[in-house]
């Protein structure tokens, strides 16, 4: 088979793979991040805020499962972030971070901020939190106060 049938083939492939986010799509996720975040959202980050972290997987879970649309994509990166802080107390430092490497496909179409999340910050926070794993020097994490989840007005 030729080279260039190959590589188109693998292309195609790999295509299929890759989240690529539409116009459509992206403007049903500013539209749906511009909502309140829902009441089961809402008692996840008070839980994933108090360090209740498998409490609040199974929070947003639910919600996520319940959610059709783009901004489902919110819930599955807290609860991810919420699952990799949960085995980071329990010096799970491999578990945690297979979960913040995975969140960051769930981050990367949410704007920074989505139902009243600061994701940007969410997303900050956990970039740190995967590098000081990553830098092999897990007593630069403070395992006792890992960061939470900050909400502030929609509107920006």
């Amino acid at each position: 088979m030729p080279l260039n049938v190959l590589e188109t083939r693998l292309l195609a492939f790999v295509g299929d793979l890759v989240r690529q986010p539409d116009a459509a799509r992206r403007d049903e996720m500013d539209c749906q991040c511009g909502q309140p975040l829902p009441p089961r959202g809402v008692e996840g980050v008070a839980r994933f805020n108090a360090g209740e972290y498998y409490a609040q997987h199974d929070l947003f879970e639910a919600q996520w499962v319940a959610e059709p649309g783009p901004v489902r994509d919110l819930y599955r990166a807290i609860l991810q972030v919420g699952v990799a802080y949960y085995h980071v107390t329990r010096g799970n430092d491999r578990g945690a971070l297979k979960m913040l490497r995975r969140s960051v496909q769930w981050f990367a179409d949410l704007p920074d901020v989505c139902q009243g999340v600061d994701v940007r910050q969410l997303r900050e926070d956990a970039a740190r939190v995967r590098a000081a794993l990553e830098g092999g020097d897990p007593a630069a994490l403070d395992r006792a106060r890992l960061p939470g989840v900050r909400l502030v007005d929609s509107g920006g």
